[in-house]
């Protein structure tokens, strides 16, 4: 199993324990936004995302209306995307709109 997320055509961003990005889709669901991996990060208390899907491509943060904090224990943190993972050195907040 692998720390995923992906973010749903109904724009919500959720964190799963999978092996493959298709898995965190709901029946009758069968596209998304894209996604990545993820992982906290506990000397910055905050999750970090990177890399792509290979299912579903890179993830598209303007589509996301909604977090799913389920999937990394229900506590709110704040999400940082990592465009050139494993480079931290630029981080993009990322927040529902």
């Amino acid at each position: 199993m692998f720390q995923k997320f992906i973010i749903t055509s109904s724009g919500v961003l959720k964190f799963g324990h999978v092996y493959l990005h298709r898995e965190m889709l709901e029946i009758g669901e069968d596209d998304c936004y894209g996604g990545g991996l993820w992982k906290i990060d506990h000397g910055r208390n905050a999750i970090l995302l990177y890399g792509r899907s290979f299912d579903f491509g890179g993830p598209d943060f303007n589509y996301v209306r909604k977090i799913d904090w389920t999937g990394v224990g229900g506590k709110p943190l704040p999400l940082f995307y990592l465009p050139h993972w494993p480079n931290e050195e630029q981080m993009e907040p990322v927040y529902a709109k």
